[in-house]
Order: structure tokens, then C-alpha cells, then sequence
């Protein structure tokens, strides 16, 4: 199990840094964007459209990168008073909920990404980008790989559970409390 939940975080961690790559493509492209507005007049709508179309994959790709870091939200003024147990049946009740429900929406997206590439959907305005159904194949992508993600919390938190993985320290605990 270790090794699932190690090789699904390594490609989580890979597409987080694809991520990244799109946020320095998108500044990038914003820049040139007010540039050429500004200075040159020129406005082209498939430099705007490609700006809004970059938010897709960061935002969806980020998802499960935020899972794996443990930036996501919750409630931790109650989660650090509780027991590494508790937390460990926490987290593990969490990511199963996060499995489903990506699993869920990762199976409904498919149809929508598959009729738009057979519709060949482009953007409905003159100059706008084609292929549409790629900003849309995102949907699937994104919460694939949240589920994935979901998966190895969950894998995780079992092994946690089971004793065969040391419950993880949080800068406010300290081994003492934790046993307790």
C-alpha cells in the first residue's frame, strides 16, 4: 500500500508542478495581453479567451495538489484538541468522502467532455480558440486526480489505524500528548 500511495502522490506532485508551470504561462500572458493593449491598441480575443482558459487547469490540477499538502479547509481548532486516532478516523472519513464525490463527477464529466469534442464546440466569438471540449477535458483530469489523491489518504489513514505508519506531527503536538 505504501507504494500506491507513494506513487500516486509522486504523479499528484509531477501535475502540481505542471500547475505551476501554467500560472507563470498565465502572468506571462496577462503581461504581454496589457502590453499590446496599452501600447499597441491591439486586444486579440484568443489571447483573452486563452487567459481564462488557463484558470482551468491550475484550479482543477490544484485541487488534489492542495489535498496532498494538507492546505485544504478545515475545522482545526477542533481537529488539533483530538487524538492521532481521531484524527486518523477524520481524515479517513474525509478522503472517503473526497473519493466519492470526485469519482462521482469525474464519471458525469466524461459525457460532457466527449459531446463537446464531437459537437467540435469552439468559442462562439469571431477570433475566439477552437477545441473547446480541451478546457473541458480538465473536468475529468482534475477531479481524476483528486480521487486518486483521495485514495492515498485513504490508504493512509488505514495504515495509520492499523499501526503500520506513525501518526504524523503537527508542529503544535508533541509526542507526549500524543500518547495520551
Amino acid at each position: 500500500m505504501k507504494i500506491a500511495i507513494n506513487a500516486i502522490e509522486w504523479l499528484v506532485e509531477a501535475m502540481g508542478g505542471l500547475a505551476r508551470l501554467v500560472v507563470l504561462a498565465l502572468v506571462l500572458l496577462v503581461a504581454t495581453d496589457v502590453i499590446l493593449r496599452y501600447l499597441f491598441s491591439i486586444g486579440p480575443v484568443a489571447l483573452q479567451e486563452l487567459e481564462w482558459h488557463l484558470i482551468s487547469p491550475i484550479a482543477l490540477i490544484g485541487l488534489s495538489y492542495t489535498m496532498k499538502h494538507r492546505a485544504d479547509v478545515r475545522v482545526d481548532f477542533l481537529y488539533e484538541r483530538f487524538n492521532w486516532r481521531l484524527r486518523a478516523f477524520v481524515d479517513l472519513v474525509g478522503a472517503l468522502l473526497t473519493l466519492a464525490v470526485a469519482v462521482i463527477i469525474t464519471y458525469l464529466s466524461i459525457a460532457y467532455v466527449q459531446q463537446s469534442f464531437r459537437m467540435g464546440e469552439a468559442s462562439p466569438d469571431p477570433g475566439g480558440l477552437t477545441m473547446r471540449y480541451l478546457l473541458k477535458a480538465f473536468i475529468p483530469l482534475g477531479f481524476g486526480l483528486l480521487a486518486l489523491q483521495g485514495l492515498a489518504e485513504s490508504l493512509r489513514s488505514l495504515l495509520v489505524l492499523c499501526g503500520k505508519l506513525p501518526p504524523e506531527q503537527t508542529p503544535e503536538t508533541h509526542p507526549a500528548e500524543e500518547v495520551a
